[in-house]
């Protein structure tokens, strides 16, 4: 995959038991784990560095710097775990808890990877909740899910050959399924499984275990224990949010 942006949708609503609508002009979630440094590149061009309990906005680019993991919990109990190196834009945000239908969530992943983990927008109407990139969209059906895009930077990802992985789009579902779509063709990745995208004019395929890649988290980034293969700090035990 050559320039590829995951663009990842879903997980976001007002503040923990907060009512009503969350405008697109207030927050959407905010930093509850940080390792390293973390900016926001704001949508009127300005950057900040963000911390612990910092707020994030629509329009906002975070962007983690070599060594930082953060992880984002967004107000309907979703969450985002960003791995090093990773970029995430969130590019719209309507929520009305009393009108599902106006629900529109969209996230969009320019490079890195992370595990995601959809909430209450993705649970009630899941068809709100869509993911997109060069090489392939993506759709939920309850899902936790590990994304890593390949662009000749993935050389410390351990894989069973001991070469790099493959440049692409590497894909794992932890829980629930996705639906990845491009102009080859359809795949559907349910739990326990691993996808991969080569390009947006390749079709999306399932790949056996010893092929796959998950991605992980340390421990001090998410208390959740994973097993198997994983991509994260080989020195801490691998972790994924569930």
């Amino acid at each position: 995959m050559r320039k590829s942006a995951l663009i990842l949708t879903g997980l976001l609503l007002l503040a923990a038991g907060a009512p009503g609508v969350v405008h697109a002009t207030g927050p959407v979630g905010n930093v509850t784990h940080l390792s390293g440094v973390l900016t926001a590149k704001r949508a009127d061009g300005t950057t900040k560095l963000i911390s612990v309990k910092s707020e994030v906005q629509e329009g906002d680019t975070l962007v983690t710097e070599r060594d930082t993991y953060a992880r984002i919990k967004f107000a309907d109990g979703g969450e985002v775990v960003l791995r090093p190196g990773s970029q995430l834009k969130i590019e719209a945000y309507a929520f009305d808890r009393a009108k599902p239908e106006a629900d529109n969530i969209l996230l969009s992943m320019l490079k890195g990877g992370l595990r995601a983990v959809t909430g209450l927008v993705g649970k009630r109407n899941r068809d709100a909740v869509s993911f997109g990139a060069v090489t392939a969209t993506i759709g939920i059906r309850g899902t936790h899910f590990g994304a890593l895009i390949c662009q000749n930077d993935c050389g410390g990802v351990p894989t069973v050959s001991g070469k790099p992985p493959e440049n692409g789009l590497h894909l794992d579902v932890a829980d629930g399924a996705i639906v990845v779509r491009n102009t080859a063709g359809q795949q559907v990745i349910t739990s326990g499984q691993f996808g991969f995208v080569q390009s947006a004019n390749t079709p999306p395929v399932v790949v056996p275990p010893s092929q796959g890649i998950q991605v992980t988290m340390p421990t001090s980034i998410s208390q959740n224990k994973a097993s198997g293969r994983g991509v994260g700090k080989a020195n801490e035990n691998e972790c994924a949010v569930q």
